[in-house]
């Protein structure tokens, strides 16, 4: 099972979206993207990534439940269309209910702040992407020990 979100970021241009597709059983990002704006490709990107993954790893997506809320990238027909493509299951919870998919938005909030508010302001999207790419070696440690 996956969870899907986006969630937002200030830098000194402007803001950004980072998407984050988590693996539900692990609780590891297996899938992740950043962009200035909220078009439905930054969320593609972000599955596309997963399923990248899964696949390498010979394993199958068909059949799994693929998390996420009504947010428009996430309804979008592109978006359904790929999921049905992989065989995932779209589970979409009701309207103004984040229970079927908190564990995605909780990793947001652990991200802002683990990440954002304790690196500081961000100059700009490299340096989101840069932080982002440090905070996965910094779990990946944390795992380890």
């Amino acid at each position: 099972m996956w969870g899907a979100d986006i969630t937002y970021c200030r830098t000194d241009p402007g803001w950004v979206y980072p998407a984050f597709v988590t693996d539900v059983s692990s609780r590891r990002v297996v899938g992740w993207q950043l962009s200035k704006n909220l078009r439905t490709d930054l969320a593609l990107a972000a599955l596309e990534m997963r399923i990248w993954t899964r696949h390498r790893a010979a394993g199958d997506v068909s059949g799994l439940a693929h998390l996420r809320d009504r947010g428009v990238p996430y309804v979008a027909v592109r978006y359904t269309q790929r999921l049905a493509e992989v065989g995932a299951v779209a589970s979409v919870g009701t309207t103004v209910d984040s229970y079927d998919n908190a564990l995605a938005g909780a990793f947001n909030s652990l991200f802002k702040a683990e990440l954002v508010r304790d690196t500081g302001p961000l100059k700009n999207i490299d340096d989101l992407e840069i932080a982002v790419a440090q905070l996965g070696r910094r779990v990946a440690v944390r795992r380890v020990r």
